[in-house]
């Protein structure tokens, strides 16, 4: 019998809902028999996530969702598998973090600009972890009766061109697949047909990132639709890389997006936890 996979969830360490521990109670209840938690940029929600998978029976990958600047794009990059103790991680992280604190300052104040008050000190509340992100505001933001829905306040406010938008670097692939490698852990790009580049462009992203020591792609995910499974099954076999499948799971609000029902990865792919 094949174990149930899902390799990209997210607590309230970073934008998630459920802390650490009601995650993976949530996943062993719903068939996950292995669990990586990834928060954004962040991994001390590690130790808890550990401790309530010891209870529940379930395997725990220790995980972090690193963001990259990458060509003028923002990528995500999953490091699965990781010793979260590691201090070229931890350190790296510690800046990203630094940066998310004062993204999130610029975040409110625009909005200010735009007569929405209170943003920053709302999405504040909403985050009961130290990093506060823009699914924070979103949710603010929704609750004020400025958007019906998170989508809806994406569009209008948090993008490029609208307000709300910081824009800034985050880290350097290069720098990123390093901390990962430093840390014993197995980089894979998560959700990268969520991306809106051009087929050619996400091509060379791949490649590079092959050529840093990157070794995974996350082919099945809640954010891709059937016929991407299958796109993105092609670029990891034309690059040699392996396949992951993550939910990234955010919490219940977002009912379509379910831990343990993930498909079976697209015949010929290499998984990557064959590898862990």
């Amino acid at each position: 019998m094949s174990l149930n996979y899902d390799l990209h969830s997210h607590s309230t360490v970073s934008d998630g809902t459920l802390a650490p521990g009601e995650l993976v109670k949530l996943a062993a209840e719903s068939g996950v028999d292995v669990l990586a938690l990834t928060d954004h940029d962040n991994v001390s929600g590690i130790a808890e996530a550990r401790d309530a998978a010891r209870t529940w029976n379930l395997k725990l990958v220790p995980g972090v969702e690193i963001s990259v600047s990458w060509n003028g794009h923002t990528v995500h990059i999953l490091g699965l598998n990781v010793d979260e103790t590691n201090p070229a991680l931890c350190q790296g992280l510690r800046q990203l973090c630094e940066y998310r604190s004062w993204r999130a300052e610029e975040i409110g104040r625009s909005l200010q600009r735009e007569g929405i008050g209170g943003a920053y000190e709302g999405a504040c509340e909403l985050a009961t972890g130290a990093l506060v992100g823009r699914l924070h505001f979103a949710r603010f933001l929704v609750q004020k009766g400025h958007a019906a829905d998170l989508k809806e306040v994406f569009r209008k406010f948090l993008v490029k061109g609208r307000p709300g938008y910081v824009n800034g670097e985050w880290a350097r692939l290069e720098d990123v697949l390093d901390w990962i490698q430093q840390a014993g852990g197995m980089a894979v790009i998560a959700h990268p047909a969520r991306y809106n580049m051009t087929r050619s462009k996400l091509r060379r992203l791949i490649g590079e990132f092959r050529e840093l020591g990157g070794r995974g792609l996350e082919v099945v995910s809640g954010s891709h639709s059937r016929d991407e499974y299958f796109t993105m099954a092609r670029h990891a076999r034309d690059f040699g890389l392996l396949a992951s499948a993550g939910s990234d799971y955010h919490g219940p609000e977002n009912p379509w997006i379910k831990l343990g029902q993930l498909p079976e990865l697209p015949p010929g792919c290499e998984p990557v936890w064959e590898h862990f």
